[in-house]
């Protein structure tokens, strides 16, 4: 039943904000998860949990210092991120493109066949070429110079693009769809050294533009007659044919599955960590800012407690021994909640002997800060004060 009455409480528009939130985090992490730009997303999350981690145990100077840092995260975000987000928001814009016009409706194994013959002949005959596939990113804005085709796909267009006598054939060419869209491109040249070691300058602008996209690049060396893919800013040599068969066709359908298999592989196979992730910082996120925002009133039973009387006095009753308090405020407020962080301390010192009726004032309740005190039951205490006899004092 309790957890009935939780769920219920979420609603539906609870479930739709979860899931909504969820998804954009997930685009977050999955678009920053190749760049080295992740790290510091990653470290940007620790520091939120840690402030939210302050501010629940009210650790008020990490707090403070920490809400200074995050009043300007929004400009360090722009600033670091600043590439991230252009592709972030381009992959917005183009998603509705995507699902119209999307590569299943043309048959890509043919052209994967002529992409490995093709290949296969540039290796043989130490021709150096640079092939670029392109996947689900946009690429325009990363080329520089080159010139546009939009012819369709061929052996003898590949060739005579790549022949060394042609004036573009050191530049890249760009495969969209089954049209060879651009040829002569410059690339944006990759800085780790560490994974290009040897390699040369093909090898170097094939694995920058695997950086920044989501694109596949192949690279013949016309040195060594080796044939080389970039993608995901890692580069693998590949040993024979039937490899790069694979490799290509699997790449054509990691982003142009079939309509049936889509949603499966997209929701149960991929980036399951990344999944993960986001829903469970999304679901902490929405407890914290959220559901313990929520305004929740709590009531305590607390004994009470009285200054010392004056010389020859004392209590001899105080009814009631324990009052209700009655709190109001945001439920995380009450998450680590103890009642004995709740003092009533009445001042007795200026009582004379008798039966006395005393309210009790909001001054002489303390309790911690992030609440509303609402109510006290019975708001006064009845107290009988007498002497203390000569035989009580002799003793």
């Amino acid at each position: 039943m309790k957890y009935f009455n939780f769920f219920q409480e979420i609603g539906i528009t609870g479930v739709i904000d979860i899931t909504f939130m969820s998804l954009i985090i997930y685009g977050l992490l999955v678009g920053f998860k190749r760049t080295k730009a992740g790290f510091v997303f990653t470290g940007i999350i620790i520091l939120a949990g840690v402030y939210l981690f302050a501010r629940e145990f009210n650790l008020a100077l990490t707090a403070a210092v920490f809400q200074g840092f995050f009043a300007i995260i929004l400009i360090l975000v722009i600033v670091i991120f600043q590439e991230e987000l252009r592709h972030f928001f381009e992959k917005i814009a183009i998603f509705s493109l995507n699902r119209k016009s999307s590569f299943p409706l043309f048959n890509p194994y043919p052209e994967v066949e002529l992409l490995v013959r093709t290949l296969n002949d540039f290796s043989q005959k130490r021709i150096g070429a640079l092939i670029v596939i392109q996947g689900k990113d946009l690429l325009l804005r990363h080329l520089h110079g080159g010139v546009e085709l939009q012819g369709k796909l061929s052996e003898p267009l590949l060739k005579s693009i790549f022949d060394p006598h042609s004036p573009g054939h050191d530049g890249a060419v760009i495969i969209e769809r089954n049209k060879v869209s651009w040829f002569s491109c410059q690339l944006p040249l990759s800085k780790n050294f560490k994974i290009l070691g040897n390699f040369g300058t093909r090898h170097a602008a094939g694995l920058g533009l695997s950086e920044l996209t989501d694109a596949l690049c192949i690279i013949v060396s016309e040195e060594r007659g080796t044939i080389t893919l970039a993608r995901h800013g890692q580069l693998q040599t590949v040993k024979d044919t039937e490899t790069l068969n694979q490799v290509i066709k699997y790449f054509y359908q990691e982003i142009a599955p079939r309509p049936e298999s889509r949603l499966w592989s997209e929701i149960f196979r991929k980036n399951s960590r990344e999944k993960i992730i986001a829903v469970g910082l999304t679901v902490a996120l929405w407890f914290v800012l959220v559901y313990g925002s929520k305004l929740v009133y709590k009531t305590y039973t607390v004994p009470i407690q009285y200054s010392a009387l004056p010389p020859g006095l004392v209590v001899e009753k105080i009814t009631p021994p324990e009052i209700e308090v009655s709190f109001s405020g945001p439920r995380r407020e009450f998450y680590f909640f103890s009642k004995h962080k709740i003092k009533i301390f009445l001042k007795f010192w200026k009582l004379e002997e008798g039966r006395h009726r005393i309210r009790i004032s909001r001054s002489e309740i303390s309790f911690p800060k992030g609440i509303v005190l609402e109510n006290l039951d019975p708001p006064t205490v009845r107290v009988i004060i007498k002497k203390i006899s000569s035989e009580n004092k002799g003793s």
